[in-house]
């Protein structure tokens, strides 16, 4: 079942801005926001605010049948997506559908009591949904951004990461998102860095009821928490990095959301940092503590220290990776990075 909220900070919102002051002031300000209203004229929100079925109906007639990514936990579950009970898998199914099929169970379901959750999972829309972008545009972030859909019936994502910048826009449905600043890590419990019900690793405590004895540092992540309920037609800027807990507190819920990396104009792919992280797991973890220490300096010089330029007395000719990280200095470290790794 859906947690109690967390009386907490209220996230910002603004409402009414044109799309250059949202790019602005907003999205380069890099803070957790509330769009209100943001895609309100979306068509398949106006479906959505008349019922579930004129908006499956409306998704039904854009489906092309291609498969989409789907879940499904049972009832017992009461659709939070964890791990098992000795964390060697998860609680939950995944599937391959087409995505009217899950639209059909998602209406059948909302009849029961105690339903299965089940859910489309982050599924690329103009791959399943032809057409839908073109009517449902959101020309605040441009077309190179690619849509993606999430629908399904209550279901709850734990408290999680991820390394690109969010717009999620809700379509139908409510949703309440509970965001805690990247320093909050610490307070949150994170379980496995390689083995997560999502993308990225989750938080372990269930927010529907807090453990306190087994999690009580998670008391001050709260009180450094922001939470918003966003109704049909809203979005929210979800800053990359920032932990966000995600339940879907309808019968029927649809969000569509933008991931980007790096500067929202940069159009260069970015490489992974988590996968940097466990690299430097492998490579560090193992160390007697004086040399993990002197490697923290190394990083804090060349990596995290904002104030220092630490190439600035080698010629700008002669910097090689401590050099402007251009595409092609990118490619050469890859390469160089793969020989090594052999």
């Amino acid at each position: 079942m859906p947690s109690q909220p967390i009386t907490t900070t209220p996230i910002p919102e603004v409402t009414g801005l044109d799309d250059e002051t949202l790019r602005r002031e907003v999205i380069a300000g890099a803070r957790p926001t509330i769009l209100r209203g943001l895609v309100k004229h979306w068509p398949a929100v106006r479906h959505g605010l008349a019922s579930p079925l004129a908006l499956a109906q409306y998704l039904a007639d854009h489906d092309n049948g291609s498969q989409v990514h789907a879940v499904m936990t049972p009832p017992d579950q009461h659709g939070r997506l964890f791990y098992n009970a000795d964390m060697s898998g998860f609680n939950f199914m995944r599937n391959q559908l087409p995505l009217s099929t899950v639209l059909e169970q998602v209406l059948r379901y909302s009849a029961f009591p105690n339903p299965p959750a089940v859910a489309v999972q982050s599924s690329p829309i103009p791959d399943c949904l032809p057409g839908f972008v073109d009517e449902n545009p959101l020309p605040l972030l441009g077309r190179s951004i690619v849509p993606r859909i999430w629908l399904g019936n209550a279901i709850t994502t734990p408290a999680h990461f991820d390394e690109s910048s969010n717009i999620a826009c809700v379509v139908a449905g409510r949703r309440r998102f509970t965001l805690f600043p990247p320093e909050q890590i610490g307070n949150l419990y994170i379980g496995p860095l390689d083995h997560a019900p999502t993308g990225t690793p989750i938080s372990l405590v269930n927010f529907a009821a807090p453990d306190f004895e087994r999690f009580p540092r998670f008391r001050e992540a709260i009180a450094a928490a922001q939470v918003a309920e966003l109704e049909p037609g809203d979005a929210i800027l979800i800053p990359a990095l920032w932990w966000h807990h995600v339940e879907s507190l309808a019968g029927f819920n649809m969000l569509v959301n933008y991931w980007w990396r790096g500067a929202l104009a940069a159009g260069d792919p970015v490489p992974s940092a988590l996968d940097a992280l466990l690299h430097v797991l492998l490579c560090l973890k193992s160390l007697p503590a004086e040399e993990r220490r002197g490697w923290a300096a190394i990083f804090e010089h060349y990596v995290f220290d904002a104030g220092r330029d630490a190439a600035a007395h080698i010629p700008a000719n002669r910097r090689g990776a401590l050099g402007e990280m251009t595409p092609e200095l990118r490619e050469r470290l890859r390469a160089l990075l793969k020989e090594r790794m052999r």
